[in-house]
């Protein structure tokens, strides 16, 4: 059995692919379409870079930190999601259900984990942990984004809810490693 049958299984017997379907098929009006598409190409890094960006400017020394933070973080993100996406090879679910259909391009073959999802997660844990206020605008960010990779058909809900693990703990890891830097209240 090959990667993609063992995959379909799993779906099929957890019933994760009626819940993509589902989501999918509200994704097909228009201004939700839309939305979520606008949403997902901010979460491509715009929004993120932009964030980086003005924090710096804008943050002073505490802003550069986290902005230079982010961006580290960020590198370790990228490799740990294009290197798990390389092992795990899940395929995309509009390519492996029929009825499920990308409103927008993937920017990649594989679904396993979320790379839109795991920086989302681990570039808003670190912001946060500098300026706890940001958690207005980022926390709904990050779930609009996490959301936008299912209802456009780009990605099971397992593979949204796994890159927020892996990014939460990637951006636990790296607080912890910076001194005076927390998201736990002082």
């Amino acid at each position: 059995m090959n990667a993609i049958e063992r995959w379909n299984r799993l779906e099929v017997r957890s019933g994760e692919w009626r819940l993509c379907l589902a989501a999918n098929r509200w994704g097909t009006r228009r201004t939700i379409a839309r939305f979520f598409g606008l949403v997902s190409r901010a979460g491509d890094g715009v929004f993120w870079y932009s964030l980086m960006g003005a924090l710096a400017l804008l943050g002073g020394v505490r802003g550069a930190q986290a902005a230079l933070h982010m961006a580290v973080v960020g590198l370790i993100a990228l490799t740990l999601y294009r290197s798990l996406k390389k092992h795990t090879r899940r395929p995309r679910p509009f390519r492996a259900h029929e009825g499920i259909v990308a409103h927008i391009p993937p920017l990649d073959e594989y679904s396993f984990p979320s790379g839109h999802t795991l920086h989302a997660v681990s570039f808003s844990l670190v912001a946060i942990a500098y300026f706890p206020l940001l958690a207005v605008v980022l926390i709904p960010f990050t779930a609009l984004v996490a959301a936008s990779r299912v209802v456009l058909g780009l990605h099971f809900p397992s593979d949204v809810l796994a890159a927020g693990m892996i990014g939460s703990v990637l951006a636990g890891v790296s607080l912890w490693l910076i001194p005076g830097v927390t998201l736990l209240p002082a």
